[in-house]
């Protein structure tokens, strides 16, 4: 069974830090104070989320077909993983047209493209 360094405390949900690093080939030691990279900060349905991303190479209309999720809940999700990577998600302004143009060619449902133009996703 493959296990991973959790990407927080199991416990509490505080920051984890590796404190020994060991080689399978030559069983070599290493002890002091690892951090871990951004990409193990995420939780097992964010990494999920980002191979499904990246194996479709963020084609949102595949990611949707894939996931069986909506775009706005494909946008949400993007939000959400670029967050935890320590990046500042700024929501866009919203782009009438844009919408309007996702709506007609079907890639929006009409309450989607209701809460999108309200501003509520």
């Amino acid at each position: 069974m493959k296990r991973e360094v959790p990407g927080s405390c199991p416990i509490c949900g505080g920051e984890i830090t590796v404190t020994e690093i060991k080689c399978k080939k030559c069983k070599s030691v290493v002890q002091g104070e690892f951090d871990l990279c951004k990409f193990c900060r995420l939780n097992d349905k964010q990494k999920y989320f980002v191979e499904v991303f990246i194996k479709n190479r963020g084609n949102i209309k595949e990611i949707e077909k894939e996931l069986g999720i909506s775009y706005p809940t494909v946008r949400n999700k993007l939000d959400e993983v670029i967050s935890v990577l320590g990046h500042k998600v700024e929501k866009p302004a919203i782009n009438k047209k844009s919408i309007l143009e996702k709506l007609q060619n079907g890639e929006i449902s009409k309450d989607e493209a209701l809460k999108l133009l309200s501003g509520k996703l």
